[in-house]
């Protein structure tokens, strides 16, 4: 099996499925699609959707790059004038409605050349959280339960091991540890031999690439049409701060893109169109936007 080619292929599967997906529940907004080229070798497809009946803003972007290894990812591997390849999907898509989550997810693998151009070493990565401004709990029970039905078949260890890496990594440290959202599933570094071996870690991805559109689209389905009011949006865009303040101080793909001149534009995708900040909020007690927040801690949500 030739997992660099057959993962090529699977991102660029699921950013069709995933476009066309949100293309049909949205009705109105289409993505527009700029194709790029990276200078050091590659390039990508950033897809972006925005005004439309149900998302306000999204991207679903695709890059394969390669070449000599930036220098900052020398010093990290330890290594001198290697050549790398990087392929990966990520997607953030922002809703109209206050009532609809924010959904996050990305899908990658790695391979590190020696300096004959044999393969030294290769990992997979990938995830998918979601992000609620006001919550059903079994929305959230849903968004879970879609991902351990995904994981559960590669060993029943994985969707707690990759939970509690999800509930742990997406906080806001200078937050008092306040969680972006309500998680889902996160994972790195997954090399092939430690756990399960290339084929299997590929089929590992590709379940879960394909699992969220059922993640995520009968949410949005459920919520779209939920009548709302401008204090919903206010609430809303407060919360959408927290995620910008996150993605500009946190998030190790938006920092590493950004230091290795990665296309700017693709990488602040993520970012919402629309947020605020008021100084020192607190939703009322006994509210839903008090309700929210008392989410945001780390929980068991599927069975």
């Amino acid at each position: 099996m030739n997992i660099k080619d057959n993962f090529i292929s699977l991102i660029h599967r699921l950013q069709d499925d995933i476009c066309t997906a949100l293309e049909n529940i949205d009705g109105k907004a289409t993505f527009r699609e700029d194709r790029w080229e990276r200078p050091g070798g590659g390039g990508g497809k950033s897809r972006v959707i925005a005004d439309g009946n149900v998302f306000e803003k999204g991207g679903v972007n695709t890059s394969v790059v390669h070449g000599e290894l930036p220098e900052l990812m020398a010093k990290q591997f330890g290594v001198t004038q290697a050549q790398f390849m990087a392929c990966g999907i990520s997607l953030v898509i922002h809703p109209v409605n206050p009532f609809v989550p924010t959904v996050h997810a990305n899908f990658r693998y790695f391979e590190l050349y020696d300096e004959n151009g044999g393969l030294k070493d290769s990992w997979f990565g990938g995830g998918a959280d979601l992000t609620p401004y006001y919550l059903d709990e079994q929305d959230g029970v849903h968004f879970h339960q879609a991902f351990k039905n995904a994981c559960d078949p590669f060993g029943k260890e994985l969707y707690p091991e990759f939970k509690k890496h999800c509930d742990e990594y997406f906080v806001n440290k200078h937050r008092d540890n306040e969680a972006r959202g309500i998680g889902g599933i996160f994972y790195d570094y997954q090399r092939p031999g430690e756990r399960m071996n290339a084929e299997q870690l590929f089929n590992f991805a590709q379940a879960n690439g394909e699992a969220l559109i059922q993640a995520y689209i009968p949410i949005v389905e459920k919520t779209k049409d939920t009548p709302y009011t401008d204090a919903h949006k206010d609430w809303q865009e407060y919360r959408r701060g927290r995620y910008v303040e996150f993605n500009l101080i946190h998030d190790r793909g938006t920092l590493f893109g950004l230091k290795t001149n990665g296309r700017t534009e693709s990488i602040l995708m993520s970012l919402p169109p629309r947020a605020r900040w008021e100084y020192d909020y607190h939703p009322a007690p006994g509210s839903p936007e008090a309700q929210l927040v008392a989410f945001l801690k780390p929980r068991e949500w599927a069975v």
